[in-house]
């Protein structure tokens, strides 16, 4: 079956182009759904031989803190590696954490049993990256959409075929299909079925991981699409992880940027957008084509980081962005930069934070590390504690006053 066929047996009769997102208000005025606060995650490294020993760890999560709005999305972007889906497995409890807490409506999802988590499981779904290794060859569609309706006893055994074909008529397939093998499906359709599975329960949290990155570019369309609609009809929370940064700036009103475990900068999608102030972020934005800058001509710079990123099982010291920043300095590698909140709703971790351009000789956070502007420890002056909590505070500090207020 081509991917051609899909247009004729769905409802997208058109590549359609992708629905931008609204401007929904984020997480500062409205309740959140899901609060990570300091999540990690270490993988351990074995030494080979007959007695294995740890001999070290890989830093994939290294103490994030983020939340996701009640019916709202928040892209998690970043280079392949980053820690991105390592996240999202994270939430669903796929992979247990290594520290830190998952708070959903009233409930740790870290430190829960798997007993505990099944119930939990009805609220928190996710979409996998890849529409074929997801779905069991072996069994049918109405089998793969229906398992969740018979293991949580959603509806009676009777209604279950019912369901499943509502089910796909929702996201776009043939209700008579259910009798089908994975394999007898295109790309863009195998993705819908899994898509029909994670809705089967009505969660309210969604971690859809690279949920197009496979598909053909009018297929992806179809897709974002047809997740915007779910999310304004059963208002769906979701954690959306992608590289395609124009595809999240569609669909997510806020937007997080991950480099080697760690968030580096955080915000409403236009100020992240518009006014990112991490290089890393500068970095992203310089390689993703810009439709605004075409029409009015020209081509925005592009900037190239030069090496690679560096392993997780030994990140860099300091900031771990410093070994590729043409910002770096002293201070970059004796003082790890805070996630500091620089507006209303924007944070970043950068000691040289700025919009691209206007970035300071001198660093900004070493009055509150504490530190001179080497890095160095200043017995004279009086470090803030900046906690690495997810949300936004109602004041945030000024990079031009180098103070804290609300304006």
């Amino acid at each position: 079956m081509t991917e051609s066929e899909v247009a004729h047996q769905t409802a997208d009769q058109r590549a359609p182009a992708i629905t931008p997102a609204p401007n929904r208000t984020v997480t500062s005025s409205r309740r959140a759904i899901l609060s990570v606060t300091d999540l990690k995650k270490y993988f351990p490294v074995k030494s080979s031989g007959l007695v294995r020993r740890t001999i070290g760890q890989v830093q994939a999560v290294d103490g994030i803190s983020f939340e996701v709005a009640e019916g709202s999305a928040l892209g998690l972007v970043g280079e392949s590696g980053c820690g991105k889906s390592t996240t999202g497995r994270l939430i669903t409890r796929l992979y247990d954490p290594t520290a830190g807490s998952m708070m959903f409506e009233g409930h740790d999802l870290a430190t829960l049993s798997h007993r505990a988590m099944k119930p939990m499981r009805r609220e928190v779904q996710m979409i996998f990256q890849d529409p074929y290794s997801s779905l069991n060859p072996r069994h049918t569609v109405g089998a793969i959409v229906g398992t969740p309706l018979r293991v949580h006893k959603v509806v009676p055994e009777k209604q279950v075929l019912n369901r499943v074909r509502e089910l796909l008529e929702v996201v776009g397939l043939n209700p008579e299909h259910y009798n089908r093998y994975p394999n007898e499906f295109s790309g863009g359709q195998r993705q819908r079925i899994g898509i029909a599975r994670a809705l089967a329960l009505q969660p309210k949290l969604l971690v859809a991981d690279e949920p197009v990155s496979a598909l053909d570019v009018s297929i992806q369309a179809q897709v974002v699409n047809l997740l915007r609609d779910v999310q304004n009809e059963f208002n769906i929370a979701f954690l959306f992880i992608a590289h395609d940064l124009a595809v999240v700036r569609h669909f997510c009103p806020e937007i997080a940027v991950m480099y080697l475990g760690k968030i580096v900068e955080i915000g409403e999608r236009e100020s992240v957008y518009e006014h990112a102030h991490h290089p890393y972020t500068q970095a992203l934005l310089s390689a993703s084509p810009d439709v605004k800058q075409a029409a009015i001509g020209g081509r925005r710079e592009r900037i190239r980081l030069e090496g690679d990123v560096p392993s997780p099982i030994n990140p860099p010291s300091g900031c771990r962005f410093r070994t590729r920043c043409w910002l770096a300095q002293d201070i970059c590698a004796k003082q790890e930069p805070p996630l500091l909140q620089i507006g209303k709703t924007h944070k970043v971790a950068c000691h040289f934070a700025a919009e691209l351009g206007q970035n300071p000789t001198k660093p900004v956070t070493a009055s509150l590390l504490g530190t001179d502007d080497q890095g160095n420890h200043d017995p004279g002056a009086s470090p803030v504690e900046i906690p690495n909590q997810p949300g936004y505070a109602e004041t945030w500090f000024d990079l031009k006053n180098k103070s804290f207020g609300t304006s």
